[in-house]
């Protein structure tokens, strides 16, 4: 099998489902950012860290990867005519999300309380993961733009939103984990 088709080179691309749509469409934009992100994560896994973490670096991935197939799913066509989803694999789900919800809880367990924000970086892993998570937002916004002009399942909305947080809380965990500072974002006071 070939990578390249050559369907694109007027600027468009299909849509899970064969639609054809311009690749500037917000739904391409968001899916497009999703996969971005996937890339972040794979950045931030291939760091040294202890192995738990890995494993679950790799299950978000997979996820993302759902997120992104539904995402570029055209929903006039999500339904075959045997009346089947087109997409014939599992969707996201509030486990999924509970998951993310429950390791920032054990994270967050170990990690100095916040009083502060805190400037992003302090080591190059910590950076990575503050990365993923600016892209998780903008894949959020995109995503919200998409979901206001055609609704797809709201787990998937809940599970990029709640996977920003998780990757904050990553980033401080693994500042931890590597004895990296944490500075604080202090304000100067108006003189």
């Amino acid at each position: 099998m070939k990578i390249y088709t050559k369907t694109g080179d007027k600027g468009t691309t299909a849509l899970f489902g064969g639609t054809r749509v311009s690749k500037k469409h917000i739904r391409i934009d968001s899916y497009g950012t999703i996969d971005e992100l996937n890339a972040w994560v794979g950045l931030i896994r291939d760091q040294e860290m202890d192995t738990y973490t890995k494993s679950l670096l790799t299950l978000i991935q997979q996820k993302l990867f759902t997120v992104g197939a539904i995402l570029a799913t055209d929903p006039e066509k999500a339904i075959l005519k045997n009346g089947k989803e087109r997409l014939n694999i599992p969707k996201i789900d509030a486990s999924d999300i509970e998951l993310l919800e429950n390791e920032m809880d054990i994270m967050n367990e170990s990690l100095p309380p916040m009083t502060h924000f805190i400037l992003p970086g302090g080591h190059t892993t910590v950076s990575y993961c503050h990365i993923a998570r600016t892209v998780c937002r903008r894949a959020e916004r995109m995503a919200t733009e998409l979901f206001e002009k055609e609704p797809f399942d709201e787990n998937v909305m809940s599970y990029i939103n709640r996977l920003s947080d998780f990757l904050f809380v990553l980033a401080r965990k693994l500042s931890n984990d590597l004895k990296a500072d944490e500075i604080k974002w202090i304000p100067e006071k108006k003189g």
